[in-house]
């Protein structure tokens, strides 16, 4: 990426719409946009323009009008990049959009890189690389939540969160090296108790954030969710519950569903992707080949899903095949769905299906897939088991694969550190190893040391335009 050029990419997705946007950033950005922008006021000039400022006009393309226009003008170093940026919106469509690029190209812009405004702004010193991340963290969120996470770590909490780490570290490394390295100075000396506190202090606050993963991960981009049982005990009639219409075909006849079929749904603040399965039997070596295959396929999406719903009919009582269900399910984060709870009458007897399900499953449901009322149930179920209705949205919390690395990293060396001296009973210079490699890693995590290979893998995946 060379900051000498100036760059330019649509911004709004491709493809009819109300308005397209036009984002410029660079050196030469008014420049450019001079030589294709025509104001509608004679008087107006683009090199004039202050930042947060309009102008109305059209654009021009090998000097043919082509359409009206707006401009929006920002000034470095108060734009997104840090650098001149001009945001020019034309009619949607990919005609004028595309008619605009053409003109800039001609006019001296080059077509920008994937990221590219949002890593300007990082080498500019607009944001951090943990806030570069939340960006697109808030644009594939899957929900509020999953928003509104990204947005606490857009606005710096967890870059907060991790200067108050390194801040502490950082004071007892240099107290520790002053007092090994200065014996003849009058250096206080370093009370052991004293040195381990503060280490556990520290590595229980990114234990703290490693554990949140997980739940974060779920509530920005979703979870795969199977839905698994044996033939006709309403996996499909569950599906279009969640779905909201009749996404699946649901007749009484055993094999229906015979492939995996595949639906997004908002579950509470939860988004799953729900792969509905064909139902699981012994089809015996001379059975329907097609209905083995989609059976196949079912074992092997429960072995993949991040969440599955067992489904059961409770009507019908639960037989062999449900219980090699309930077998592939132990171990998961699994729940026991009791379907058809309405045609049952006999509650001991639903007592008696639950205590059999129990040892396999995290949790057992009794519910009717027909109604409506039984999604608050569900709902709540798997917020829980997920960990996602625990979540402090406003709190930082690790937002990328990268970021946990480094988090774990630097966990894991504050607890060799805290071993060197419960333990191994080593001395504090032992400690201050360990602790320069936790602040490392911490300085990784936040991009102060990040290398450029780290930066392009952060960056892989943005979409052009932002």
């Amino acid at each position: 990426m060379q900051l000498s050029t100036t760059v330019c990419a649509l911004a709004t997705p491709p493809g009819e719409g109300g308005i397209a946007v036009i984002r410029v950033s660079g050196p030469d950005a008014y420049a450019i946009v001079e030589k294709v922008f025509v104001p509608i006021h004679q008087n107006k000039k683009v090199a004039d323009a202050k930042g947060y400022t309009a102008l109305f006009g059209h654009f021009v393309l090998r000097g043919q009008t082509m359409d009206e226009t707006v401009a929006l003008f920002y000034r470095a170093p108060h734009s997104y990049t840090g650098e001149d940026v001009i945001e020019l919106s034309v009619h949607g469509g990919t005609v004028m959009a595309d008619s605009l690029l053409e003109a800039l190209y001609l006019a001296g812009a080059v077509p920008a890189a994937p990221g590219e405004f949002t890593r300007r702004a990082l080498v500019n010193g607009r944001i951090s690389l943990t806030q570069a991340e939340a960006v697109m963290e808030i644009i594939s969120a899957g929900g509020r939540q999953g928003a509104a996470l990204a947005s606490a770590a857009l606005d710096g909490a967890l870059a907060k969160k991790i200067a108050g780490i390194q801040a502490t570290l950082q004071s007892l490394y240099a107290h520790l090296a002053a007092w090994i390295d200065y014996p003849e100075e009058d250096v206080p000396e370093l009370l052991p108790d004293e040195l381990t506190m503060t280490l556990e202090e520290a590595k229980g606050e990114l234990d703290k954030l490693i554990a949140g993963y997980g739940a974060g991960a779920i509530l920005r981009h979703g979870v795969d969710c199977v839905l698994c049982g044996r033939p006709n005990v309403g996996k499909s009639t569950l599906l279009n519950l969640l779905a909201g219409f009749e996404r699946a075909i649901v007749t009484p006849v055993a094999g229906t569903t015979r492939d995996v079929v595949e639906q997004a749904v908002m579950l509470g603040d939860v988004r799953l992707n729900l792969f509905d399965t064909a139902g699981v039997r012994d089809v015996g070596e001379k059975g329907d080949a097609i209905e083995a295959e989609g059976i196949r396929r079912s074992w092997k999406k429960l072995d993949e899903a991040g969440l599955v719903l067992a489904v059961f009919d409770a009507d019908a009582g639960l037989g062999p095949d449900d219980l090699s269900v309930a077998e592939k399910c132990q171990g998961r984060p699994a729940i026991a769905i009791l379907n058809k709870q309405d045609l049952v009458a006999d509650d001991d007897r639903l007592r008696t299906m639950e205590e059999t399900l129990a040892p396999y499953f995290k949790k057992v449901l009794c519910l009717s897939a027909k109604d409506s009322a039984s999604l608050p149930k569900l709902s709540a179920a798997v917020s829980d088991l997920l960990g996602t209705g625990q979540v402090d949205t406003g709190a930082a919390a690790l937002c990328s694969a990268r970021q946990l690395r480094a988090a774990t990293a630097a966990r894991d060396a504050l607890a060799q550190a805290i071993r060197s001296q419960q333990e191994e009973g080593l001395g504090p210079d032992a400690a201050g190893v360990c602790m320069a490699d936790a602040l490392a890693a911490l300085a990784e995590l936040t991009g102060e040391d990040a290398t450029e290979a780290t930066i392009d893998e952060v960056f892989s995946t943005f979409c052009v335009g932002k």
